[in-house]
């Protein structure tokens, strides 16, 4: 079942070959798809097609007579005839490969040399001599390593595709348990296509898994394959001995290796998603006591069908080995007593590898350093969960600040979050009072391999922790408390602006610490030292990210949009001579947030327009989310909002699975755009997915944003009741200084939102009020700023609505009033008005 294709392909090859081997691991169908294969093609062997199976002989010397006497036994005949006739001859004497041979050499027949693996050698002698001497003669072996005989063409039998290893399922579990439906339900499906998943595709391993069904439901038999060899058991009592149970076809292979090839096999299943030949060396390596060619033990194993090999992304052979043989190998692995000292050296070889190939995300080679942590990847998860189990401190701190950076650039905050808290609690918590002042480290944590010295040790704990602090900026509501409070202030106060390790990364995480506090008063001025320190450290990737996050930082003030302008311009200059793909984009980026502001939409579009093209070469998906989301934007300032809409609505389907975070100002600006232009029943759609998003991540500093967006909308549909009321509630959670810091004009925003509300509910009072509300938001905004299309929309409607109450004279009169307002006076102004 589920062969069409390779039964296709041999009906088209054999008549034309003299010798083909299917090749595959034990229980991939080898010996049914030979001969539901030989049946297909039988008329053009008049002579027969004959079945020898080899695998009940132990003998290698025996293989000749064992074929002679399948070619005479009637029990073995597919189709054809001339049994008699050999079973005369054989009464007579002679050697029985001459007979053999005198039999075949002038027939045209087909032979099927079933299960030669382990009788390899003498089966390729004896197919060599029948071929050379019996020109009508076809054979069609089945092996798990082929026979190596000249002429040989070998058919590799891979695993079933999961589809059809799919229906094999349902095939033999309605057979099993009459009515059984892999679709019967949505747990069902799931669960039978793990088990096919898991199996390998193997089919002999899922007609096993096919008979549990009669006592065990698909996600029972799903939940118990870590122990698949105690699982899958009784089999067809129809089928050798080896073939009844799933421990017993593995064995059989075990069983033919020698020892250098045994070795090899059990230290590989340390690997999880595959190595390269250069990691199986190192790690696979002879221990103190003896030495054996691992690269020659693992062409053997290949050619066995035990070893996958594939090319890999890079060009080079990778090696794994099917989850089945994995397990099974390391089941061996801990009976050999090898496990601890293995899985040691895996460990120490990927930790080298994130350690060194960590500096080249940095730069020109950052293309290749993130494909080869990609395909890595289950390696480094695998040494580091090794290294925290052996409560290893220090691997485990090295490997988390070298993958620190990677986990930035895709995305992996479940990652970072969860390894690094890992780490952490490997050893004291370095931010526990009374927390000692860091000092000054020029050298980095990963400059070298463990161990550290002590200060170094004590930084990189220290550095680890704000790798965690970071992983959590979608969960405000860790800091939202007195013990968070405490904890970011004690982290503000370790270090100072200007530390070399607080220029780079991870150690300038510090500074979101400084920012969550909402203590500071001179953010700008942090800034500033990191960026001179950087400068004067002479680290060119360290001072361009410093600029990047000034820059970004100074991009949300109008009145500091140009000093963001420079700042992007310096990174972007820089990173692009040092190659750095991931650098350039977000350069691009901040340099756009400051043309936005500065009300230069055009060349805001232009520069993340060329910014998507760099994360897009890169694969950073959740960058690419963010970039497209200010791109649509800035269409949208130009007039081009059926373009603007059409990405964020593409956004928002691509960044699906990527989480809230990737998508959020795609749905808040998509919102707005709709509301903008009529659609308030989808608008309000929108907003209401966005606020329980926020709420249920207690992400209260963009919770404002989202209240703000809602009353625009209730003025929008005319609900001005509605809108006070969630106006009232926007300008109090705009009201903290995290708020302050990040959007500084939100407020000010809010302000004329409320004032809309007010004049819409009419009455000269609320309308005065209105106005002067209107008049010191204006006041307020610092220098420079340029408002949005829906901004300006939005105060000239609370404008015309107050002005239509008052008139001009007295509008004007209010107006003037509350230009000399300041922020807590205007706030305290709509807080006073209770209806």
């Amino acid at each position: 079942m589920g062969r069409e294709s390779d039964l296709a392909d041999l009906g088209e090859e054999l008549p034309g070959a003299r010798l083909i081997t299917l090749l595959g691991p034990g229980g991939a169908g080898k010996t049914r798809l030979s001969q539901e294969a030989a049946e297909r093609v039988s008329d053009a062997w008049p002579d027969g097609v004959w079945l020898a199976e080899l695998a009940p002989v132990d003998d290698p010397e025996a293989v000749p007579e064992a074929v002679l006497t399948a070619l005479g036994g009637r029990e073995t005949v597919m189709r054809g005839a001339g049994a008699e006739e050999l079973r005369a001859a054989e009464r007579g004497a002679g050697e029985p490969l001459a007979r053999l041979t005198e039999h075949c050499s002038g027939r045209r027949m087909l032979l099927l040399l079933d299960n030669c693996e382990h009788l390899v050698e003498a089966a390729a002698a004896l197919a060599d001599h029948l071929l050379a001497r019996c020109p009508g003669l076809t054979v069609l072996a089945t092996s798990r390593e082929p026979l190596g005989v000249p002429g040989e063409f070998v058919r590799p039998v891979d695993p079933l595709p999961d589809p059809t290893a799919l229906r094999l399922l349902a095939d033999r579990g309605a057979a099993a348990l009459p009515g059984f439906r892999v679709d019967a339900d949505e747990e069902t499906a799931a669960a039978c296509a793990e088990i096919c998943r898991r199996l390998d595709g193997l089919p002999l391993a899922i007609e096993l898994a096919a008979a549990r069904l009669r006592m065990l439901t698909p996600r029972q038999i799903a939940d118990r394959l870590d122990d698949r060899f105690r699982l899958l058991t009784s089999g067809s009592r129809t089928v050798l001995p080896r073939q009844q149970t799933l421990r017993a076809v593995v064995d059989w292979s075990w069983d033919l290796l020698d020892e250098d090839e045994r070795t090899a096999l059990r230290r590989l299943s340390v690997f999880s998603g595959g190595c390269t030949l250069a990691a199986a060396e190192a790690i696979c390596a002879d221990l103190p006591g003896g030495a054996y060619d691992v690269a020659a033990a693992l062409g053997s194993l290949v050619d066995k069908s035990l070893v996958v090999a594939a090319p890999g992304a890079d060009g080079g052979m990778r090696y794994r080995l099917l989850e089945t043989v994995g397990e099974y190998a390391s089941e061996r692995l801990d009976e050999a007593g090898e496990r601890d000292s293995v899985a040691r050296q895996h460990l120490t070889f990927y930790r080298e590898l994130a350690r060194t190939t960590d500096p080249e995300l940095r730069g020109a080679g950052q293309l290749a350093a993130l494909d080869l942590f990609q395909r890595e990847y289950e390696n480094l998860r695998s040494a580091l969960r090794h290294a925290v189990a052996a409560r290893d401190e220090q691997e485990a701190l090295s490997m988390v600040l070298s993958l620190a950076w990677y986990w930035q650039m895709r995305d992996l905050r479940g990652d970072a979050l969860q390894w690094s808290e890992a780490a952490a609690a490997l050893g004291p918590d370095p931010f526990a009072p009374p927390a000692a002042p860091a000092p000054s480290l020029v050298e980095r944590c990963t400059d070298a391999p463990p161990p550290m010295g002590p200060e170094l040790l004590q930084e990189a704990r220290r550095q680890v922790a704000l790798v965690r602090m970071a992983s959590l900026d979608h969960a405000m509501d860790v800091w939202a408390n007195e013990a968070g409070m405490a904890r970011l202030r004690t982290i503000a106060a370790t270090y100072r602006a200007g530390q070399p390790q607080t220029c780079r990364s991870p150690g300038s995480l510090w500074l979101f610490a400084v920012v969550l506090t909402g203590e500071t008063t001179d953010l700008r001025g942090l800034l500033d030292e990191s960026v001179r320190a950087a400068r004067d450290l002479g680290q060119e990737w360290d001072l361009a990210a410093a600029l990047q996050m000034r820059a970004n930082v100074l991009a949300n003030r109008p009145d500091w949009a140009a000093a963001a302008l420079a700042d992007s311009d310096e990174s972007l200059e820089i990173v692009r001579r040092l190659g750095d793909d991931w650098g350039t984009a977000e350069a691009l980026s901040a340099r756009g947030e400051a043309s936005e502001k500065r009300g230069d939409h055009g060349r805001a579009a232009e520069d993340y327009h060329a910014a998507i093209g760099y994360a897009e070469k890169l694969g950073a998906r959740a960058q690419v989310l963010v970039l497209r989301t200010r791109y649509a934007s800035a269409l949208i300032e130009l007039g081009r909002g059926a373009e603007g809409e059409a990405i964020l609505r593409e956004v928002l389907v691509e960044g699906r699975h990527v989480g809230h975070e990737g998508t959020a100002f795609a749905r808040f600006f998509l919102a707005m755009w709709l509301g903008s232009s009529g659609r308030t029943v989808e608008a309000r759609e929108q907003l209401g997915v966005l606020h329980d998003d926020f709420r249920s991540a207690s992400i209260g500093v963009f919770e404002a944003f989202v209240l703000g967006g809602m009353a625009w909308l209730d003025n929008q549909e005319g609900l001005y009741a509605d809108a006070l009321a969630r106006g009232r509630e926007a300008l109090a959670q705009a009201d903290d200084r995290l708020s302050q810091m990040v959007a500084p004009q939100m407020h000010l925003l809010h302000l004329v939102t409320v004032a809309r509300a007010l004049g819409g509910l009419g009455g000269e009072h609320r309308a005065a009020l209105a106005a002067r509300l209107l008049a010191a938001g204006q006041a307020l905004l610092p220098d420079g700023h340029v408002p949005t299309s829906t901004e300006r929309a939005n105060f000239a409607a609370a404008e015309e609505l107050a002005r239509g109450v008052l008139g001009d004279a007295a509008y004007e009169t209010a107006y003037a009033e509350g230009a000399g307002l300041s922020q807590e006076e205007a706030t305290a102004l709509v807080e006073a008005h209770r209806e």
